[in-house]
């Protein structure tokens, strides 16, 4: 089972646009300067229930609140144990939310991915990959923290 540190069924500040956001559990990469740091363990948190999960394709389809999309990030949704429960997740919301995006979050480069972290892609709109460089940081970015990092435009 997955676990999480967080849930925001509001938040305007990771992704663009009013949207849903989810801190997993669980980084290998354990940067220096992490503002996370509480998230490297993949049993810190509390799980992420089917309950929590039914809430969160709720809270993309309210209309009251109208929001653009999905955010993933943490600790690193792509953590070897939190790929598979990623993948159902980001493919239900495809399914269930058309029309929404989902962005994800991961230390991992691009080419550093494996099969299975490569099949969690064909769901995302936004991938921001890189681990934090302390020396890399830079304040002005927009939804990055240090330089290395890159924004892929999936679809």
């Amino acid at each position: 089972m997955m676990h999480i540190h967080r849930y925001y069924d509001v938040d305007i500040v990771n992704g663009p646009g009013t949207r849903c956001t989810l801190f997993v559990a669980g980084c290998e990469h354990q940067c220096r300067g992490c503002y996370n740091q509480s998230t490297w363990r993949i049993d810190s948190g509390v799980p992420f229930t089917l309950a929590m999960e039914e809430q969160l394709l709720a809270d993309l389809q309210d209309t009251r609140i109208p929001r653009q999309g999905l955010s993933l990030s943490g600790g690193d949704p792509l953590h070897p144990h939190n790929v598979p429960h990623i993948r159902r997740l980001v493919k239900r919301v495809r399914q269930t939310c058309p029309g929404k995006d989902i962005w994800l979050w991961t230390g991992y480069r691009m080419q550093e991915l494996n099969a299975a972290q490569r099949a969690v892609l064909d769901y995302l709109d936004v991938l921001i990959d890189g681990r934090f460089v302390e020396e890399e940081k830079d304040a002005t970015l927009q939804w990055r923290g240090s330089r290395n990092q890159i924004v892929w435009q999936l679809r």
